[in-house]
C-alpha cells in the first residue's frame, strides 16, 4: 500500500493542474446531479406525506371545452353521497386569502399578515396533519383557527398557543384551538391559518361556485365503480342531462377525479390554484443530470489516458523493478477512486452554495439521505470505471519497448475520444441555445407592453384602512410627485386567472373575467377608452354596476353600448349597463391569451368584496425614494404598527414569473457546467495529442513550420468537430425551445442570431484553450521534443 500512496502523491506533485481540473470538473458534475435529483424528488413527491395519499382525490367537472375545479355546495354534497366507497369528503374555499390580524401582548398590538384558507371541519378527515397542540375538541369549528407550529412560535414564543386569541380584521377574535407541525413545501396546501366554515354555508346556493371538492376512498381499485356511481347520482339529481349516457357521453363531459399527487402536474383546468410543474421539463432536467455525470466521467477517463505518454515509462520501470502487473493496475484504479470520492465530498459543499437557491427542494443532507448516499455509490463506480481503461492500457506495453521510447496509441481509441468530446459539445450548444431563449422569454414577459402603464407605479394592500380610504387618497396626493391614486380588488396581471362569472346577455348565458376597480382606475393606469365613456364618481353610488369590456368580449358576444348585463336572479347585485369598450389588455399573465373580461365599478351593493389594493401613480422624473418615503409615512399615520407591504409594480411581475426565471437561471447554470466540463475534456485531449505528437511537432519546426502553423493545424481538427456538433445540436435545441414556448400565449421570436451566438461562445473558448496549450508545446526546443521520444 505504501508504494501506491507514494506513487499517487508523486502524480499529484507532477501533474497538479490535471488533478485540480479532474477534481473540479467531477465536483461540479456531482453537485449538479444531486441538485437536479433533489428537485425531481421534490416535484414527484408532492403531497405524498399524507397518510394513504393514493386514496385522496380532487373532484373536477370536465367537458370538451375544458375542466374546472369549482363547485357549489349542493352539487358537491350530491357527489359525496354517491357511493359508499367515499369514506371521507370535504370542500375548501378555492382561493386562499391574506389574513390581516393582530395579537395583543402586554397591552401592545402586534400586527401580522399570513395566508389563510377556509375549510369544512371534515378537511382534517381527508388530509393528514400532525398536531403538536390541540384543545379537547377534535375538529375545527367556527370561531377557531388551526395554525402551523412556525407561526405559533412567531406569535407566542415558547408559550402554549392553544386558547390564545388572534383578532382578525374582518371577523374579530378567533381562538387558536390546534397547532400542527409545519407541512413540507411540496404540498398543494401550505402552512395556512385554517379557519372553519359553517356546515350550512351556501348549502342551498347553486350559483356560488367558490369551492374545491376532495374525497378519500376506501380502495383505489374501486375508483371505476365510484366514478360510475357519481355520474349516475349526478344524473338522477339533475346535475347532468336526463339523456346522459354513461357509455357514450362520459368521454365528452361529466365528473372526474384526479389523484392527489397528480394535481401538481395536470394542466388545462380552469381556476386551478395548485402549484404546477411540467413533467416534460423535469424529464429534461433528469436527462441533463445524466449527461453531466456521463461527460464528467468521460473527461475523467480522457484525463487519465492523457497522462499515458508522461507516466507509461515510470509505470513500466516499476514493472522491471519487480512490481506485479496487478499491483500497478490496482494502484492506478485506486488513484481514480480517491480522486472521484474527493470530488464527491467537495460536491456536497457546492450543493448548499447560493447558486442552488434557484430550486425549491430542501438541500440538507438530513432531508435527502437517499440522493446523497446514491451519489456516493455513483462516485465510487465512476472512479472505478474511469481507472480501469488507463490501468489496463498503461500496463499493456512490453517494458523494453516503452523504455526504448517507442509505443503507439490506437487511432480507433482517438476516434472514440473525439466522438465522446463531440457529445459534450452537442450538449453545450443545445443548453446555451435553450438558456438564451429562456432569458429572452423572461425579458419579453417583464418588458412587454400590457395595455396599461406600469412604470412609476407603486402598490400596497390597504385593507386595514378601508374606512379611511378617501382621507388616505387625499394625503397621498398632497405630495407633488404623486399623480394619482386608484383602488382595485386585485393586482392586475399578477395571476394566471381571476374570477370568471357567468351572466346573461341578450337572453344568452356568457362567461367573462371580472376586475373590480374604482372610478379613476382606468385613467390612473393609462387605459384608453375606444368607445363609450370612462367610469365616473357617480357610478360607485348607483344601485347597479357598470361595465367596461375589452375588445375580445365585444367581438365574441356582439356587445353594444347601452345594453345591459343581467344577473341570474332578481335582485342579483352583479348586473348593469355596458358603458364603454377598451383595447385588449393583458389582465392575466402572458401564459394566457386575452379572454373576454370587464373592468367593473360595483354599485352600492358591494356583495362583500372590497377594493384592497391601492395603485399609486408617481409622476415621471419624481425621486422614487422620496415618493416611497412619503407613502410609508402617510400609511404610518393611519396605523403605525401594521406592516404594510409597499412594492413597485415591477416586483409584482417579477414574482409572477419567478418560476420561469429560476428555471432559466438553472438551465444557464447547467449550460456553464456543461461548457466547463467540455472544455476540461478538450484540454485533456489537447494534452494527450500534444504529448503524443511532440516528435512530429519538433520535426515540423525543424522543417520550417512556424508556431502559428502548428497551432492552426491543431485548431482545424477541433473546429471541424465543433461545426459537426453544432449542426447536430441545432434541431434538438429548436425542438425543445419551440415546445417550451408553447406554454405561453405571447412569446419571443426565435431569433437566428441566438444560434450563431451559441456557436461563437463555445468556439472562442475551445479555440483559446487549444491555442494556449499548443502554443506552449510548439515553442519548446525542437531538439528536446525529438529526444523526448
Amino acid at each position: 500500500m505504501k508504494p501506491i500512496i507514494r506513487n499517487f502523491l508523486s502524480v499529484i506533485r507532477r501533474y497538479k493542474l490535471v488533478v485540480i481540473l479532474n477534481v473540479l470538473g467531477l465536483s461540479i458534475a456531482f453537485a449538479a446531479f444531486m441538485v437536479i435529483m433533489m428537485q425531481l424528488n421534490y416535484d414527484f413527491g408532492f403531497d405524498k406525506f399524507h397518510k394513504d395519499y393514493d386514496k385522496i382525490f380532487r373532484v373536477e367537472l370536465y367537458s370538451e371545452a375544458g375542466a374546472s375545479v369549482l363547485f357549489n355546495r349542493p352539487a358537491s354534497e350530491i357527489i359525496f353521497e354517491s357511493s359508499s366507497h367515499i369514506i371521507a369528503s370535504t370542500v375548501v374555499h378555492a382561493w386562499d386569502e391574506i389574513a390581516s390580524f393582530f395579537v395583543e401582548k402586554d397591552g401592545k398590538r402586534n400586527y401580522y399578515e399570513e395566508n389563510s384558507l377556509i375549510v369544512l371541519p371534515s378537511f382534517f378527515d381527508v388530509f393528514t396533519f400532525d398536531f403538536v397542540e390541540s384543545s379537547n375538541e377534535t375538529s375545527i369549528a367556527p370561531g377557531s383557527a388551526f395554525i402551523p407550529l412556525s407561526l405559533a412560535r412567531k406569535l407566542f414564543g415558547d408559550e402554549p398557543a392553544v386558547g390564545k386569541q388572534i383578532v382578525h380584521s374582518g371577523w374579530g377574535s378567533q381562538t387558536v384551538t390546534a397547532v400542527y407541525r409545519d407541512l413540507p413545501d411540496n404540498s398543494i396546501f401550505k402552512n395556512y391559518i385554517y379557519f372553519a366554515m359553517r356546515e350550512s354555508e351556501n348549502i342551498d346556493q347553486w350559483n356560488n361556485h367558490i369551492y374545491n371538492a376532495y374525497i378519500r376512498v376506501d380502495d383505489v381499485s374501486n375508483t371505476p365503480q365510484l366514478l360510475d356511481a357519481i355520474l349516475l347520482n349526478a344524473k338522477s339529481k339533475g346535475l347532468l342531462k336526463n339523456n346522459y349516457d354513461l357509455e357514450k357521453d362520459k368521454s365528452k363531459y361529466g365528473y372526474r377525479i384526479t389523484a392527489l399527487p397528480d394535481i401538481h402536474f395536470i394542466t388545462g383546468v380552469k381556476l386551478d390554484q395548485a402549484p404546477k410543474a411540467n413533467k416534460q421539463m423535469l424529464m429534461i432536467l433528469f436527462a441533463i443530470a445524466i449527461v453531466i455525470i456521463a461527460i464528467a466521467g468521460i473527461n475523467f477517463t480522457n484525463f487519465s489516458t492523457a497522462l499515458t505518454p508522461m507516466r507509461v515509462k515510470s509505470i513500466n520501470t516499476q514493472k522491471i523493478l519487480g512490481a506485479s502487473q496487478n499491483t500497478l493496475r490496482f494502484s492506478i484504479i485506486s488513484e481514480a477512486v480517491f480522486v472521484s470520492l474527493l470530488s464527491y465530498f467537495i460536491a456536497i459543499l457546492f450543493v448548499n452554495s447560493p447558486l442552488t437557491k434557484l430550486i425549491y427542494a430542501d438541500l440538507s443532507i438530513v432531508a435527502q439521505p437517499s440522493i446523497i448516499g446514491g451519489t456516493a455509490l455513483i462516485a465510487l463506480l465512476a472512479g472505478s470505471l474511469a481507472g480501469l481503461y488507463p490501468a489496463f492500457y498503461m500496463t499493456s506495453f512490453a517494458p523494453d519497448l516503452v523504455l526504448k521510447g517507442s509505443f503507439g496509441l490506437s487511432p480507433k481509441g482517438k476516434k472514440l475520444r473525439n466522438t465522446l468530446i463531440g457529445i459534450q459539445f452537442i450538449a453545450s450548444f443545445a443548453l446555451i441555445i435553450v438558456a438564451s431563449f429562456m432569458y429572452l422569454q423572461n425579458w419579453f414577459m417583464q418588458n412587454k407592453y400590457l395595455g396599461y402603464n406600469k412604470d412609476e407605479l407603486i402598490t400596497v394592500d390597504v385593507r386595514q384602512i378601508q374606512k379611511s380610504r378617501d382621507v388616505l387618497t387625499s394625503q397621498l396626493k398632497a405630495y407633488s410627485g404623486i399623480e394619482d391614486v386608484s383602488y382595485a380588488r386585485d393586482l392586475l396581471s399578477s395571476k394566471d386567472e381571476y374570477g370568471e362569472i357567468g351572466r346573461r346577455y341578450k337572453e344568452e348565458v356568457i362567461g367573462f373575467g371580472i376586475f373590480l376597480v374604482d372610478h379613476v382606475f382606468l385613467k390612473a393606469m393609462g387605459v384608453k377608452i375606444t368607445e363609450g365613456r370612462d367610469f365616473i364618481k357617480e357610478d360607485a353610488d348607483a344601485p347597479s354596476s357598470v361595465f367596461v369590456f375589452n375588445e375580445t368580449a365585444r367581438k365574441k358576444y356582439d356587445m353594444k353600448l347601452g345594453t345591459s348585463i343581467e344577473g341570474y336572479e332578481e335582485g342579483d347585485p352583479f348586473g348593469g349597463e355596458i358603458i364603454g369598450f377598451i383595447s385588449d389588455v393583458n389582465f392575466t399573465s402572458l401564459r394566457k391569451t386575452v379572454e373576454p373580461m370587464a373592468f367593473v365599478v360595483w354599485g352600492t351593493n358591494k356583495w362583500g368584496w372590497q377594493q384592497n389594493q391601492a395603485y399609486i401613480k408617481v409622476k415621471a422624473d419624481t425621486n422614487l425614494r422620496e415618493a416611497m418615503s412619503h407613502i410609508r409615512s402617510t400609511l404610518a399615520e393611519f396605523n403605525s404598527e401594521y406592516p404594510f407591504n409597499i412594492r413597485f409594480y415591477d416586483e409584482v411581475l417579477q414574482k409572477l414569473y419567478e418560476k420561469e426565471t429560476a428555471l432559466s437561471r438553472l438551465i444557464t447554470l447547467f449550460s456553464l457546467i456543461a461548457i466547463f466540463i467540455s472544455i476540461v475534456g478538450v484540454f485533456g485531449l489537447v494534452v494527450f495529442d500534444s504529448e503524443c505528437k511532440r516528435k512530429e511537432i519538433g520535426i515540423r519546426k525543424i522543417s520550417g513550420a512556424s508556431t502559428t502553423d502548428i497551432v492552426i493545424m491543431f485548431n482545424k481538427v477541433y473546429f471541424r468537430i465543433l461545426m459537426i456538433c453544432f449542426i447536430i445540436s441545432v434541431p434538438f435545441a429548436w425542438y425543445f425551445v419551440n415546445r417550451w414556448l408553447q406554454n405561453f400565449a405571447y412569446k419571443t421570436p426565435m431569433y437566428w442570431w441566438v444560434y450563431l451566438l451559441a456557436f461563437a461562445v463555445v468556439a472562442v473558448i475551445t479555440v483559446s484553450t487549444i491555442t494556449i496549450q499548443n502554443w506552449h508545446v510548439a515553442n519548446d526546443n525542437p531538439a528536446n521534443s525529438i529526444k523526448s521520444e
